[in-house]
């Protein structure tokens, strides 16, 4: 570290290197991410600064209007996104910046594919989409000051992306972040307004706050003048949801859903409603086409809670429960109120209503998805299937509507896909047979070779193979379906719908697990399968 008055010269941790020259090199076939990604994070730091000025019974607005600046400056080669949020401390920027996304770093590396298009969908959802600023820049300058510091306390960052970046102490009249790009050569063509109005329009036209660029005039070209244009915002600016379903395209949801996780992807389904009564509030909410990356940790990023459109906080279980912890949207109540706490969330009852209506509604869409679309809910079963299955055991008021979602292998599939609901294995029933037979086991291979499934293919009697570990919680929850009970090949001597006296003993009797038990089991096991453990930094 070099060290002069106020200025210091850093290296960046031993992985940053490593990702700074993939963001460069990988992603360069899409590299007008670099716009989307830093208007997301002006985004957010202005609902940072919302919340906590609501906390402090502040009003955000006293300093004036919340909103991003985007300008260019043909002559140097620039260009400046600038917003007016929380901002950063000298700290903050050592943390924040020259970490790259902490504990997200790895998982990042990981998970890159190689595929260009694809891996540009991984910038923001782990944290390093400041960095993507590089794929067009040689060098980038920001400069912070955080709410509640004074004027003398703001921080200026800059590097070239080489292994190193500089920081030192500034005057800063207001707060905020600026960050100047100062463009590769080659990459002129991103000076032009259109150009970059229509990047805007393409990724963050669902921001509800305005992103602001000078007025389109005959010199669009030299906004370098001395005299400033007037602004005009660039996107609409108004959140999606409080939309009119019938002014709403499909293209809409799908640009909205890609702006909120950061997927590149369509979702596999979504709903929209608006709900009127005692208590009123708006769901928008999501079915993603592949699972995210944050699935299994602890805190997954999940629904979105907007009081009035304001951001509030991201769910960790109060508005859905973890079973369906890969729904992602938005769910804006019109009663909380926005100093809204996680320990007012538990006692409300204006959380519970929503919590079952949203439930209930991300229920049918699914129902509806297996009925209609079977294709669709396919994909998503081989996703998110395992997850759903918690819920048998976590929550009973829907137990009955989850049980109808479930799909198995059995022994009448074709091949290793759970493509079997309980359903179809009913109406596949022998004459005189009662019970839906089921058989745990650690993999298919060895529930295929079980000795227990002999005398049920001599009889052409079907056999669901439980393979998954939260198998055992199901089975445990859900002792029947449709009036038929399950009982397991590897319990008692099978009677095929014989009275049960003539039985030559009883089925032992498994333990009752508690949801709570069902459901940290399941998911420590399912986070081991897939390799994940912890979240990874926002």
């Amino acid at each position: 570290m070099t060290v002069q008055a106020d200025r210091q010269t850093l290296g960046f941790q031993a992985e940053a290197a490593q990702i700074l020259d993939l963001v460069v090199h990988a992603l360069y076939s899409n590299k007008e991410i670099f716009l989307r990604e830093l208007i997301s994070n002006a985004s957010d730091a202005i609902d940072r600064l919302r919340l906590e000025l609501l906390a402090q019974s502040k009003v955000p607005e006293e300093e004036g209007p919340l909103q991003i600046r985007v300008r260019f400056d043909a002559g140097a080669g620039t260009i400046t996104v600038a917003d007016n949020g929380i901002g950063m401390s000298r700290q903050d920027v050592i943390d924040h910046i020259g970490t790259i996304a902490k504990s997200g770093t790895r998982e990042f590396l990981h998970a890159l594919s190689g595929d260009g298009h694809k891996d540009a969908a991984l910038i923001g959802q782990f944290g390093v989409g400041f960095y993507s600023s590089f794929i067009v820049a040689e060098k980038v300058t920001l400069t912070t000051r955080r709410e509640g510091l004074p004027a003398g306390e703001a921080v200026r960052w800059e590097s070239d992306g080489r292994g190193e970046y500089t920081l030192e102490t500034i005057e800063r009249p207001d707060r905020g972040t600026t960050i100047v790009l100062h463009l590769r050569e080659g990459e002129d063509d991103l000076l032009n307004a259109f150009r970059l109005r229509s990047i805007i329009q393409k990724y963050s036209d669902h921001i509800s706050l305005p992103i602001l660029m000078p007025a389109e005039t005959a010199h669009d070209e030299e906004q370098d003048s001395d005299q400033p244009a007037p602004e005009t915002p660039v996107n609409q600016a108004s959140a999606l949801w409080t939309r009119p379903k019938s002014e709403l395209t499909d293209q809409d949801y799908v640009g909205f859903y890609r702006h909120i996780t950061n997927d590149f992807g369509d979702p596999i389904g979504y709903l929209h409603a608006k709900i009127e009564g005692n208590y009123e509030y708006t769901l928008l909410l999501f079915i993603p086409g592949v699972a995210p990356y944050d699935l299994w940790s602890a805190q997954p990023h999940g629904v979105r809670l907007h009081v009035r459109r304001v951001f509030i906080m991201e769910d960790t279980g109060q508005l859905m429960p973890q079973y369906l912890r890969f729904v992602r949207g938005v769910i804006d109540s019109s009663d909380l109120p926005l100093n809204v706490s996680r320990e007012l969330l538990q006692g409300s009852r204006a959380v519970e209503i929503i919590r079952s209506s949203a439930v209930k509604r991300v229920l049918k869409l699914l129902r509806d998805l297996a009925g209609k679309e079977p294709d669709k809910y396919a994909t998503f079963w081989r996703e998110f299937g395992a997850v759903l299955k918690e819920g048998v055991a976590d929550d009973y008021a829907n137990r009955d509507d989850i049980a109808r979602l479930l799909r198995f292998t059995s022994t009448g599939s074709t091949g290793s896909e759970q493509d079997v609901s309980l359903s179809d294995y009913v109406a596949r029933m022998k004459e005189g047979q009662d019970k839906i037979y089921y058989l745990l086991a650690p993999s298919l291979a060895t529930a295929a070779s079980s000795p227990h499934l002999e005398v049920f293919k001599k009889k052409g009697i079907e056999v669901l193979l439980l393979t998954e570990t939260v198998d055992n919680w199901v089975v445990t929850s859900l002792p029947e379906f449709d009036g038929k009970r399950l009982q397991s090949v590897a319990e008692g001597t099978p009677d095929f719908g014989t009275p049960r006296t003539k039985l030559s003993r009883k089925p032992a009797r498994r333990p009752a697990l508690s949801s709570r038990t069902c459901s940290a089991a399941s998911r420590k096991h399912w986070a081991t399968r897939s390799g994940t453990s912890g979240s990874a930094a926002a």
